[in-house]
């Protein structure tokens, strides 16, 4: 009953940071001369207004599920990987060179790219999991070091001659059809999306078996203690080094995947980079959103995704897309808020108690 109570109150303080979010993104519209009435209405009938763009909002939510459950995964193990953004990247990479250069059956070829960028991301995240635990080197600075390495090291990829494309474009050549993840023809024309795919359903599959993985297994019990508190857990005979290292491992691998599903599901190919893609850094307000709970960022990763998608048809009211960017950041101000009023309650009424 006390957990379901608990549930309930952050579920409440997400909900309230939302709507906040909304009406500070109404008074930014207000003062730049837009209607917010006209500029929501376009928003919400961008999301829901035709069954394809529901899908849409699907599309582009399966990749934010999974940064945002690599995110909320190491969240809950003590440890914050603000290098979701690199592993992404890594995996996205790993599943492009074997899209292009392996040829196998559609049923191996797209399983044996998604393994790809689970290593990939596993391995990236690892070794900044062995920094910290064999020279205490802090896992934010490494991760952010490490994001940075990944944009180079794609932006060079991209441009050897295995994978560039034929021509002019800084962009690789199109995965093979029997790596893509997406549905069959048929389905494609029924739900008149040519984006639709299979990441969706895979992001669901993983969220159920990551939410199995902390909350009923041994090894999840193990990465809670750890995350809880290193020094109890090792006295009581848990390797925390080891669990340190497993728990990175796994986030790394799960932001990789969602790199996988991103190229072999909508992009079909990486383009040279400009800028940081930004996956990685929506995955952490994805898991804020969710309170680091595995199924939590399933409805999470569906709202960003909506508002991405929605957002992206502001401009034909007028309204700037950065508008998305100001509610969600006033979201996580607020959620962040909402944490520090409820421990300053729970303190509290603890003081109460014990006079």
């Amino acid at each position: 009953m006390k957990k379901k109570s608990i549930l309930e109150v952050n579920v409440l303080y997400t909900l309230i940071a939302i709507v906040i979010g909304f009406i500070i993104g109404a008074i930014f519209l207000a003062v730049a001369g837009i209607s917010p009435s006209v500029a929501y209405g376009k928003l919400i009938d961008g999301v829901i207004g035709k069954p394809k763009y529901m899908i849409w909002t699907l599309v582009y939510a399966s990749p934010l599920i999974f940064t945002g459950l690599s995110v909320a995964f190491s969240l809950r193990t003590g440890v914050f990987n603000i290098g979701a953004e690199g592993q992404f990247v890594v995996g996205a990479l790993a599943a492009c060179a074997v899209g292009i250069l392996v040829k196998l059956p559609p049923i191996i070829h797209a399983p044996l790219c998604i393994l790809a960028a689970a290593a990939a991301g596993f391995f990236w995240s690892y070794l900044v999991g062995l920094m910290k635990v064999k020279r205490g080197i802090h896992e934010v600075l490494s991760y952010i070091m490490f994001n940075w390495l990944a944009f180079y090291l794609s932006n060079y990829m991209v441009n050897t001659d295995a994978l560039h494309k034929e021509g002019s474009g800084e962009a690789t050549k199109n995965v093979l059809d029997s790596a893509r993840l997406l549905l069959p023809e048929g389905m494609l024309k029924a739900l008149n999306c040519n984006g639709a795919n299979w990441g969706f359903l895979l992001a669901v599959v993983v969220a159920v078996g990551i939410w199995v993985i902390i909350e009923k297994t041994t090894l999840g019990y193990k990465l809670k203690a750890v995350g809880f508190n290193k020094e109890a857990a090792t006295f009581g005979g848990i390797n925390a080094n080891k669990s340190i290292l497993t728990a990175l491992g796994i986030s790394g691998a799960l932001a990789g995947i969602g790199g996988a599903v991103q190229v072999l599901g909508m992009g079909g190919r990486i383009s040279q980079f400009a800028g940081q893609e930004g996956y990685g850094f929506e995955g952490i307000t994805v898991a804020l959103i969710a309170g680091s709970n595995p199924i939590g960022c399933i409805f999470s990763g569906i709202f960003y995704g909506a508002m991405k998608y929605g957002g992206s048809k502001l401009t034909i009211v007028g309204a700037p897309e950065e508008v998305i960017d100001i509610i969600m950041g006033c979201v996580i101000i607020f959620i962040a808020i909402s944490q520090v009023f409820k421990r300053m309650f729970i303190r509290m009424a603890k003081r109460k108690e014990a006079k």
